[in-house]
């Protein structure tokens, strides 16, 4: 769904856009992990870094039609329709906590991704084609000077080592 339904919806703006002979403007979203790998989420890594790929790619193909197409990765946007095993990890976390994580130190308010959204997919933007904009206060680019132990998935899920 993530790869592919991306695609067929990319393809079907394109289309409309290309049938009425209008300018057209699409925003498709990313995960920070397209970049950076996600132990236990090698198949959503994948096709989030593959629509990824796709913004670009398209960027070049379709600018000569005016199809822009860009890429949006939301950070930690707490909302109410969050789903539970989110919502317990981030209640899990006292505030001061959850946001000292953070190096914006907060969590970022819906209306701010939605800023995003609005910009890329505006006239202010018709020139920015092919990029990815990650709005999360720069946590996806957090290094630690001592980073934590690691603990291998397998260990985490309580299955053990794999077994030739």
């Amino acid at each position: 769904m993530t790869l592919t339904g991306t695609w067929f919806m990319t393809r079907e703006s394109a289309r409309r856009h290309l049938a009425a002979g209008t300018p057209g403007s699409i925003v498709n979203i990313g995960a920070s992990y397209a970049w950076t790998g996600g132990p236990g989420f090698a198949h959503s890594t994948a096709a989030k870094a593959g629509v990824k790929n796709l913004v670009e790619t398209l960027a070049v193909e379709w600018g000569p039609y005016g199809i822009q197409i860009n890429g949006l990765v939301p950070g930690l946007f707490p909302h109410a329709d969050m789903t539970e095993d989110i919502r317990g990890g981030l209640d899990a976390a006292a505030p001061d906590d959850r946001d000292g994580r953070q190096p914006a130190l907060r969590v970022g308010a819906p209306r701010e991704l939605g800023w995003a959204a609005t910009f890329l997919a505006s006239p202010y933007a018709r020139f920015v084609t092919g990029h990815t904009l990650v709005v999360d206060g720069a946590n996806w680019q957090r290094r630690s000077l001592v980073n934590p132990e690691v603990v291998s998935i397998r260990t985490q899920l309580g299955r053990g080592p794999f077994r030739p």
